[in-house]
């Protein structure tokens, strides 16, 4: 094994974590923006009020995306399995 063809894997690994995470990322971004101006607008500095509704969205955008994510993680997985033989050479 290269040190090429592990930093190839490595990158990889790293892109497929941050595509992974992007759905759940991106929803509590912008449910904290949401909630920053609503809180801004109307002056209420309550601490629950930016947790809860941004952990429930991070939540419920997990489940929605899991089965994209669990097909993502595998399909890795099995490419990297597939890889093991050309790599011991």
């Amino acid at each position: 094994m290269t040190s090429e063809t592990l930093t190839t894997i490595m990158s990889n690994a790293v892109a497929l974590t941050l595509v992974v995470s992007a759905p759940m990322l991106l929803c509590g971004l912008a449910v904290g923006v949401a909630i920053s101006i609503f809180s801004a607008v109307t002056q209420i500095q309550e601490m629950t009020l930016t947790f809860v509704p941004k952990i429930v969205v991070v939540f419920l955008s997990l489940i929605f995306a899991m089965p994209w994510i669990i097909e993502k993680l595998s399909t890795y997985t099995i490419n990297l399995f597939q890889m093991i033989p050309m790599l011991t050479r």
